[in-house]
């Protein structure tokens, strides 16, 4: 980790503090508006500085942080934690959600088995990818 960086660019941030599994989808992320740098979209060559506020939302969802510390290696989780501060209302937020899908998923009808051919040619037909 190196904390005389002034500034690194957004995506490079996010992939080394771990949001983002490779840096192509945090550059992803940010074009399609996913990431907010102080209240404005980012692009993925933004710079970012110790102080910034970001809203960062991912498969596990939305997350409103102080960046800390910059690097542009990623690390181990352990010291991807370090570069951030998360808001309480967002860890709330993000746990009240998690145990609203928990909760949804005893209602989910799932399949007995996996579709035959003749079903899944039905379910293909039915969304449009008939050949």
């Amino acid at each position: 980790m190196s904390g005389t960086l002034a500034n690194i660019r957004i995506d490079k941030w996010l992939w080394a503090s771990r949001f983002y599994k490779t840096r192509a989808l945090a550059a992803k992320a940010c074009d399609l508006g996913r990431v907010r740098l102080n209240g404005a979209l980012a692009k993925p060559a933004r710079d970012v500085k110790v102080g910034d506020r970001l809203n960062v939302t991912n498969d596990s969802g939305l997350y409103e942080i102080e960046v800390l510390e910059l690097s542009s290696v990623r690390g181990p989780a352990a010291a991807a934690i370090k570069l951030f501060s998360e808001s309480d209302q967002s860890r709330e937020a993000r746990a009240k959600l998690l145990a609203e899908k928990r909760a949804m998923a005893q209602f989910e009808v799932l399949p007995e088995a996996r579709p035959s051919g003749r079903d899944r040619r039905m379910l293909n037909k039915v969304r449009g990818r008939e050949r």
